[in-house]
């Protein structure tokens, strides 16, 4: 089973790099990344999870309403992408579900951060995937977690996928750097140790991320973004079903608990 997922927030990473970025240009790039998933998904017929900021869901309401017309699941990536507070997480799911008028029980957390399990349960979140449970310099050291599903404080914890052993992870950075067969390769292992295999991407990836003046990202970044992201996704896709794997959303994988 391949979890398939999406971060879709206001594109605020250029920021990080100091660079300026309008909030409406911001929007402007998540809603044409997100639009270029749809159509890929559409595409191969599979449904995934899209992990929205309550920000974004506010203005991007058509995209919101294709998004749970073709039947995929909405879950909390928060309030705003770039300030957190405790109340964000039942004000975010609220938001979320008056949107889209469907029941949002999971959260990820923006970059990955830490958050309170108790607070997530006590905001009536079913499972949180916002764990990375693997080593990356400057940002956080997860060794001590488990690779696989877990439960805390009343809550699932379902980490980003990482191979056995060495736990390398999986998300999207390596997906732009790494040899295609390469990656295809890890998610494959992973799949058949794990049993399932948990991935995510942001829309702002369908971009062409290679513009020093603009966006001032590291290669490491931009490689492999824009067209280049679009093909690679749909190469992974048609590569798995090949394989014969399904595809499911959070939800989906719950039932199986």
């Amino acid at each position: 089973m391949i979890l398939l997922s999406f971060d879709i927030e206001e594109f605020d990473m250029p920021f990080e790099y100091n660079k300026t970025i309008s909030f409406e240009e911001q929007m402007r790039v998540s809603i044409d990344g997100t639009t270029t998933i749809l159509d890929i998904l559409k595409k191969h017929n599979i449904k995934a999870t899209f992990f929205s900021t309550a920000t974004f869901a506010i203005n991007a309401r058509k995209i919101m309403e294709r998004i749970v017309t073709e039947g995929h699941e909405v879950a909390s990536h928060s309030y705003y992408h770039s300030d957190f507070k405790t109340e964000h997480l039942l004000e975010s799911k609220l938001k979320l579900e008056e949107i889209t008028h469907t029941e949002v029980i999971g959260f990820r957390m923006p970059r990955m951060q830490p958050v309170d399990e108790k607070e997530i349960h006590k905001a009536g979140y079913i499972y949180n995937t916002s764990l990375n449970p693997t080593y990356l310099p400057g940002r956080y050291n997860n060794f001590s977690k488990p690779r696989t599903y877990f439960k805390q404080d009343g809550v699932w914890q379902i980490p980003a996928s990482v191979s056995p052993i060495v736990r390398f992870p999986l998300f999207w950075l390596s997906f732009h750097n790494l040899p295609l067969w390469l990656y295809q390769w890890l998610c494959k292992i992973t799949l058949k140790k794990d049993g399932y295999l948990n991935l995510y991407f942001h829309p702002w990836e369908f971009t062409d991320l290679d513009q020093k003046e603009k966006y001032n990202f590291p290669n490491y970044v931009s490689n492999n973004s824009g067209k280049l992201m679009g093909q690679r996704l749909d190469k992974l896709i048609v590569e798995m079903k090949k394989n014969n794997y399904s595809f499911s959303t959070f939800k989906e994988l719950l039932l199986t608990f």
